[in-house]
């Protein structure tokens, strides 16, 4: 185990360096000054040369990715250009309400994933809701989450298409506003929440429901036919029974991998819901800072998300060993 968690630690420090090189080379490439973005536009030239010498933008890419490097050991992530702001800070000011749409959109997609998959087996007659589910999976995400506020919040006004509450954050210790909502008594905010929240983790969830539904279902068709099956089912246990105890485990291996690989599209996917849906989270945040060629804040959330995409894997590797003892880490 310690090893292959050093192989794991080596491999996450690999896999940053390289995602924050690639970033931040892009600043060769974009023709957006920073110096402009943060002297304004009305400032003279003069004043923007020297500013950009200030900040050692006209030093060569590897002195300014290895001041990057050296500020990160220390866990800087430098200044935002457009807000001013440690990028820190603005992580952590934005990362609540990510971590709560992404949790929401990976949980409603796994119970999707099992009406594709699981529930046909046991209550049988429900193939028209699988065939919607995989038809709206397969619609590009940002034409399912234009669809989606369309038509259940223009047309029919049935749940909110922007913002995370009707009013104001409420804060609280979690920075998750359902949570926080019930924790300070106030079931009404919290519901209010959830309406906000549905639609876009509905948008986010569809691809992974389709892409984890199919996985299992080919899996649990697979094991379905084996003869331990056909020995339980010979003992009198319903076919429920005979799914949940028998079948899903021995399936869960590939499906868990392909929710590894689905949580990696969720954070590209992150960037278009939340823009779409106005949702004040990283997406926003990062797409926002994209238009302004802020360096810094792209670094800041690619070294964020490239974090938590690696422990997440890790996550799922874990439980695929559980699933599977023939699995070894």
């Amino acid at each position: 185990m310690l090893v292959y968690f050093l192989r794991r630690l080596s491999g996450l420090v690999v896999v940053l360096l390289a995602m924050s090189f690639a970033v931040f080379c892009l600043q060769s490439i974009i023709p957006a000054d920073p110096a402009r973005a943060i002297a304004g536009p009305l400032t003279p030239l003069s004043s923007v040369n020297a500013l950009r010498q200030q900040l050692g933008l006209d030093d060569p890419i590897i002195v300014q990715y290895g001041r990057f490097l050296s500020r990160l050991a220390e866990g800087d992530l430098g200044t935002s250009t457009r807000t001013r702001q440690p990028v820190a800070a603005d992580i952590r000011e934005y990362l609540p309400a990510s971590l709560e749409l992404s949790l929401a959109a990976l949980c409603i997609g796994l119970v999707l994933a099992a009406v594709i998959a699981v529930m046909p087996r046991i209550l049988g007659g429900s193939g028209g809701l699988r065939f919607l589910l995989i038809a709206a999976g397969s619609v590009p995400t940002f034409m399912s989450a234009l669809l989606l506020v369309y038509f259940l919040w223009f047309r029919l006004g049935w749940l909110p298409g922007s913002g995370r509450m009707s009013e104001d954050d409420i804060g609280g210790p979690t920075g998750f506003n359902m949570i926080d909502a019930l924790i300070g008594g106030r079931g009404d905010l919290s519901l209010d929440a959830a309406r906000h929240l549905l639609l876009p983790a509905l948008a986010l969830a569809l691809p992974i429901a389709v892409a984890v539904g199919r996985s299992l279902d080919s899996a649990l068709r697979e094991v379905m036919q084996q003869p331990y099956i056909g020995t339980a089912r010979g003992k009198g246990l319903r076919e429920a029974a005979v799914v949940l105890r028998h079948g899903l485990r021995n399936a869960a291996s590939p499906a868990l991998a392909m929710v590894g690989l689905q949580i990696r599209l969720l954070f590209g996917n992150l960037l278009i819901v939340e823009l779409v849906f106005g949702w004040p989270g990283l997406g926003l945040y990062m797409v926002q800072s994209l238009s302004s060629a802020d360096l810094p804040a792209v670094l800041g959330v690619t070294v964020v998300l490239g974090t938590f995409y690696i422990l997440v894997n890790i996550v799922v590797e874990i439980l695929q060993t559980l699933a599977d003892p023939r699995i070894e880490l």
